[in-house]
Protein backbone atom coordinates (compact mmCIF):
# COMPACT_ATOMS: atom_id res chain seq x y z
CA UNK A 1 0.00 0.00 0.00
CA UNK A 2 1.19 3.04 -0.66
CA UNK A 3 1.52 6.10 1.55
CA UNK A 4 -0.97 7.85 -0.80
CA UNK A 5 -3.30 5.47 -0.16
CA UNK A 6 -2.79 5.19 3.49
CA UNK A 7 -3.05 8.77 3.44
CA UNK A 8 -6.45 8.81 1.43
CA UNK A 9 -7.95 6.00 3.96
CA UNK A 10 -7.00 7.72 7.00
CA UNK A 11 -8.77 10.81 5.68
CA UNK A 12 -11.76 9.08 4.98
CA UNK A 13 -11.86 7.36 8.53
CA UNK A 14 -11.32 10.76 9.89
CA UNK A 15 -14.47 11.70 7.66
CA UNK A 16 -17.08 8.85 9.13
CA UNK A 17 -16.02 9.46 12.61
CA UNK A 18 -16.81 13.17 12.52
CA UNK A 19 -19.99 11.65 10.96
CA UNK A 20 -20.60 9.56 13.68
CA UNK A 21 -19.85 12.06 16.29
CA UNK A 22 -22.50 14.23 14.17
CA UNK A 23 -25.30 11.57 14.35
CA UNK A 24 -24.30 11.03 18.12
CA UNK A 25 -24.61 14.84 18.97
CA UNK A 26 -28.56 14.65 17.53
CA UNK A 27 -29.40 11.11 18.90
CA UNK A 28 -31.66 11.72 22.07
CA UNK A 29 -29.95 8.34 23.53
CA UNK A 30 -26.75 10.19 23.59
CA UNK A 31 -26.86 11.59 27.76
CA UNK A 32 -26.09 15.38 27.87
CA UNK A 33 -22.91 14.91 29.35
CA UNK A 34 -21.83 12.80 26.80
CA UNK A 35 -22.97 15.53 24.26
CA UNK A 36 -21.56 18.48 26.60
CA UNK A 37 -18.06 16.59 26.57
CA UNK A 38 -17.97 15.97 22.89
CA UNK A 39 -19.01 19.64 22.73
CA UNK A 40 -16.11 20.65 24.53
CA UNK A 41 -13.93 18.69 22.18
CA UNK A 42 -14.77 20.48 19.03
CA UNK A 43 -15.70 23.65 20.47
CA UNK A 44 -11.82 23.43 21.87
CA UNK A 45 -10.50 22.44 18.49
CA UNK A 46 -11.96 24.95 16.20
CA UNK A 47 -11.99 28.24 19.12
CA UNK A 48 -9.19 30.40 19.01
CA UNK A 49 -8.30 30.15 22.19
CA UNK A 50 -5.78 27.56 23.99
CA UNK A 51 -5.14 26.87 28.08
CA UNK A 52 -0.85 26.75 26.27
CA UNK A 53 -0.87 29.54 23.92
CA UNK A 54 0.71 27.93 20.47
CA UNK A 55 2.99 29.97 20.18
CA UNK A 56 5.10 28.46 22.63
CA UNK A 57 7.56 25.93 21.36
CA UNK A 58 6.45 21.98 21.45
CA UNK A 59 3.80 23.01 24.73
CA UNK A 60 1.43 25.14 22.58
CA UNK A 61 0.71 22.33 19.86
CA UNK A 62 1.30 19.20 22.95
CA UNK A 63 -2.08 20.39 24.71
CA UNK A 64 -3.91 20.21 21.25
CA UNK A 65 -2.67 16.71 20.61
CA UNK A 66 -3.41 15.92 23.90
CA UNK A 67 -6.83 17.39 24.91
CA UNK A 68 -9.22 17.07 21.99
CA UNK A 69 -8.18 13.33 21.96
CA UNK A 70 -8.70 12.72 25.73
CA UNK A 71 -11.86 14.50 25.26
CA UNK A 72 -13.16 12.48 22.52
CA UNK A 73 -12.45 9.58 24.28
CA UNK A 74 -14.13 10.27 27.42
CA UNK A 75 -16.99 11.46 25.80
CA UNK A 76 -17.24 7.99 23.52
CA UNK A 77 -16.82 6.38 27.10
CA UNK A 78 -20.01 7.98 28.28
CA UNK A 79 -21.67 6.93 25.21
CA UNK A 80 -24.11 4.19 25.42
CA UNK A 81 -22.52 1.46 23.36
CA UNK A 82 -25.54 0.65 21.48
CA UNK A 83 -25.79 4.05 20.40
CA UNK A 84 -22.33 4.59 19.34
CA UNK A 85 -23.14 1.16 17.80
CA UNK A 86 -26.20 2.23 15.93
CA UNK A 87 -24.42 5.41 14.09
CA UNK A 88 -21.58 3.84 13.01
CA UNK A 89 -23.81 1.21 11.17
CA UNK A 90 -26.20 4.43 9.81
CA UNK A 91 -22.42 6.20 8.98
CA UNK A 92 -21.29 2.91 7.04
CA UNK A 93 -24.89 2.12 5.50
CA UNK A 94 -24.80 6.43 3.69
CA UNK A 95 -21.70 5.77 2.53
CA UNK A 96 -22.58 2.57 0.67
CA UNK A 97 -25.88 4.10 -0.42
CA UNK A 98 -23.51 7.50 -1.70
Amino acid sequence: MSQLDRIKNFTRAIKQEVAVYQLVLRDSRTPWYAKAVLGLALGYLLLPFDLIPDFIPALGQLDDILIVPGLVWLALKLIPPHVLADCRVKVKKEKVVN
